[in-house]
């Protein structure tokens, strides 16, 4: 349980107080579910000089766990609340009677109880929203009843300040989803042991004739092996006790005393036992059942037998329901005629958990459930066959048109190369003429204009001498005006 963060300098009478104050809190909304701490032996180590820093509770396990603790810590701030929650019982609680004094806290707990319901406000909006934007498909129904009843622990209504009816809802709220969770608790290991044997039938059918009976002679022999143990004494009775009075407290059992033995295992001091403290109370018995290192053993079945013991506990002993027990409360307890029964404790596996008719109900909601995820597979194999399909087409045609451009290309680099047609239909050559060839053809041009004199008409006149030499000259200059031009 929790204690307050008091500072180390702080009276150690006020400490005391805040702890029985704070005790008055969580046994409405911080009930501890889970952990196990260890009965605390006799020989106690001596107090120390300073106050060690509380450890963190555990998990209640409710969605709004967080803001639950915030408000719990803000409120016990206020020395007016505290005062007004020691003097309530646990009907001014419940009833929310006690709810109205908040009229009267301080304005700077008031201003931190604003805040923090503003934040969880967003908190749940952001939740409510994704939930919704994750099943915006198509044939997808919306339950907004299970979104609404995300803030039945404080008023939508009025969404910015932290108001008496607040905190009547949140105690409410904790209240009853508190009181619910050993009934989920229950369902799930009931589902788990189900489980458990409709996958041994399906692992037996899988097996041949042989092997099938030796794993039944296997299974059968470890239920045997597991129920091998010493008596179990009923949890809460005079035998239970007394056996950690000397096993685990060492103390001579001719010395019990139900008083002192509360008083040892108050380990926090607060006058209560709360059910951590109880379960602690268990840990011998559930020795004689349950040992990690065997395999006829399941741990599952161990948790679930602790729960048992303790529920059982604050059946007979918890008579106001508060889930706590005090001294008063545990003394009236060894005045019954249960305290001084002899009779034995039904473990597990002494139990029947289900029917035969609830597992068949539940194969058939495994199948149902199977047959739904084989369907969707089949459905996402089909839809992945057609997107693989659909990339093929789209591949093909990616290389029609990689194609297509090729050839345009082609088609446009030789469009370039073909020489233009003159009038005749002549190929006309308009290649460029590299740089010195234009002084070549001028010089052939000059070579023929000064060196021909013409003559009479059929007349043929005799070559001057040297004038061989020309000619060979001129006749080859057309061969070298016809290679520029080709150039």
């Amino acid at each position: 349980m929790h204690c307050l963060k008091l500072s180390l300098h702080t009276p150690l009478s006020l400490f005391n107080e805040s702890r029985t104050v704070r005790m008055k809190i969580q046994f409405l909304l911080l009930w501890s579910f889970l952990g196990i701490s260890l009965a605390v032996p006799i020989d106690r180590a001596p107090p120390q000089k300073e106050t060690e820093p509380p450890a963190e509770p555990a998990d209640t396990g409710l969605y709004y766990d967080r803001y639950l603790r915030e408000v719990i810590d803000v409120l016990e701030t206020d020395n007016h609340f505290r005062e007004k929650l020691q003097a309530a019982n646990a009907e001014d609680i419940k009833s929310g009677k006690l709810s109205k004094e908040l009229d009267f806290v301080s304005h700077h707990v008031r201003t931190k109880l604003d805040e923090l319901k503003r934040q969880e406000v967003s908190r749940l909006r952001m939740l409510i929203k994704a939930k919704m934007d994750a099943t915006m498909e198509e044939n997808v129904q919306i339950d907004h009843l299970a979104l609404l009843k995300q803030f039945e622990h404080l008023d939508p209504q009025n969404q910015h300040t932290f108001e008496a009816r607040d905190l009547e809802l949140l105690i409410q709220s904790a209240t009853k989803d508190l009181e619910n969770y050993d009934a989920a608790r229950h369902e799930e290991f009931k589902r788990y042991e189900m489980m458990k044997e409709h996958e041994r039938r399906e692992y037996l059918k899988s097996l041949d004739e042989d092997k099938r009976r030796m794993e039944e002679a296997h299974y059968e022999e470890m239920k045997k092996k597991h129920k091998e143990h010493p008596k179990i004494n009923v949890p809460g009775s005079k035998d239970q006790l007394k056996e950690v009075w000397e096993e685990t407290d060492g103390l001579d059992p001719s010395d019990f005393n139900p008083k002192t033995f509360f008083k040892l295992h108050d380990t926090n001091g607060d006058g209560v036992l709360d059910e951590q403290e109880l379960e602690a109370l268990f840990t011998k018995e559930l020795e004689k059942v349950y040992d990690p290192k065997n395999e006829e053993d399941d741990m599952m079945e161990m948790e679930e037998e602790r729960l048992r013991m303790r529920e059982h506990v604050m059946n007979n002993v918890d008579t106001n329901h508060d889930r706590l027990v005090t001294l008063e409360e545990f003394l009236k307890s060894t005045e019954r005629k249960e305290y001084n029964e002899a009779g034995g404790w039904e473990t597990v596996d002494e139990t029947q958990i289900y029917t035969e008719e609830e597992l068949r109900r539940f194969e058939q909601e495994l199948a149902a459930q199977e047959a739904a995820l084989n369907q969707r597979a089949e459905e996402l194999r089909k839809e992945h066959e057609v997107l693989q399909q659909r990339q093929i087409e789209l591949d093909a045609q990616k290389k029609e048109y990689q194609q297509a451009v090729i050839q345009m290309e082609q088609k446009k680099s030789q469009q370039l190369d073909v020489p233009a047609a003159g009038p005749g239909g002549e190929l006309k050559f308009q290649a460029q003429v590299p740089d010195g060839a234009h002084e070549l053809v001028k010089q052939a041009e000059s070579h023929q204009g000064s060196d021909v004199h013409p003559g009479p008409p059929g007349e043929a006149h005799p070559a001057p001498p040297g004038e061989a030499a020309h000619e060979e000259k001129k006749d080859s200059a057309p061969s070298q005006e016809h290679q520029v031009q080709q150039v």
